[in-house]
């Protein structure tokens, strides 16, 4: 596994982008039912933990927790299926690659797409949108990322809106770090319909331009993102908050043993590596399934994972088929 090797993703012209310092635009927020009332059903809970583990001999699968989640949790009740990118690239992902019309139409699409692969388990829709970009140019606040504008976020719950999805922020902080990165977010996140991504990829903690290494989170990083979380969910009378961490290398996460888990957070670990479908089942064996938390994800790639031979993707039952079976599934 040493030897794999992925493209990093494109950056986004500096010169392209606009100040995050403009005041946010009043925007109509998705209006969600408050699930927080309810009681959860833990037999179903346990049932569909099981289930998703699809027979695991390792005895790491369903992950033995202390404390349920908070009523109103989405996982394991639903599959989420999201489109990942950022508006201002077409090299990012396909939530930027097309105009908003034609992409809402596709993930509508995959997201029947899923409901037939697997009748017993409904799917909700997500776009996932880089809102904090990693950037060669250290730019004027030297920390080598570019925090989108407002207004960009905005336009992406608006379209989120239109077909009821949940939005996922991501960040890649370059030079930062989550402890500073994240609490900018506070206005979008004590949103019920609004969850977060980091990627360790872009988090360069040894001063490595982003692009030139892989980054790297550690679980201090990660327990205090989901302490910060819970604190919203408390504070605003939330839902569980759905935390994703991309991952395709084993120093992607460190300790992964320390990460604690809350019942205020649903936790993903998502595989992120392109290529061939021997490459990426592997890459998940070792460090999604190998290595657990929580949950899991599965990103594919419309472009790259068809690059190499055999020149396609893995299909739907193939993941669906995988130790655990992935509840969060992204397209870029």
């Amino acid at each position: 596994m040493k030897n794999i090797k992925f493209i990093l993703l494109l950056f986004i012209p500096f010169c392209f982008l606009s100040s995050t310092k403009a005041t946010a635009t009043k925007t109509n927020y998705l209006k969600f039912n408050d699930t927080t009332v309810k009681a959860l059903d833990t037999a179903l809970y346990d049932s569909l933990m099981l289930k998703i583990a699809n027979g695991d001999k390792t005895g790491k699968w369903p992950v033995k927790t202390k404390a349920y989640p908070l009523p109103g949790a989405i996982l394991p009740f639903y599959r989420i299926v999201a489109y990942y990118g950022n508006m201002y690239s077409k090299n990012m992902g396909v939530l930027g690659q097309y105009p908003p019309k034609t992409m809402l139409a596709k993930l509508k699409a995959e997201v029947k797409n899923w409901e037939k692969a697997d009748t017993s388990t409904p799917v909700k829709p997500a776009l996932h949108y880089i809102c904090v970009t990693a950037q060669a140019y250290a730019g004027s606040n030297g920390l080598h990322n570019l925090r989108m504008p407002f207004k960009q976020i905005d336009s992406v719950i608006h379209m989120a809106e239109s077909i009821n999805a949940l939005v996922f922020l991501d960040l890649q902080v370059g030079f930062s770090t989550v402890q500073k990165e994240v609490p900018l977010l506070e206005k979008y996140l004590k949103m019920p319909n609004v969850h977060l991504g980091i990627d360790p990829e872009f988090s360069m903690k040894e001063g490595s331009i982003p692009g030139k290494r892989i980054g790297t989170f550690d679980a201090d990083d990660i327990n205090y993102t989901t302490q910060y979380l819970a604190s919203l969910v408390k504070k605003y009378n939330l839902p569980p908050k759905i935390f994703i961490v991309h991952r395709f290398t084993k120093r992607m996460v460190t300790n992964y043993k320390n990460i604690k888990l809350r019942p205020e957070i649903q936790f993903v670990m998502d595989m992120d590596g392109w290529g061939g479908p021997d490459l990426k089942k592997g890459t998940y064996k070792y460090f999604i399934a190998g290595e657990p938390v929580q949950f899991t994800g599965f990103k594919l790639f419309y472009k790259n994972d068809i690059k190499n031979a055999p020149k396609r993707m893995l299909t739907m039952q193939e993941i669906l088929q995988l130790k655990p079976a992935p509840v969060y599934i992204q397209y870029q």
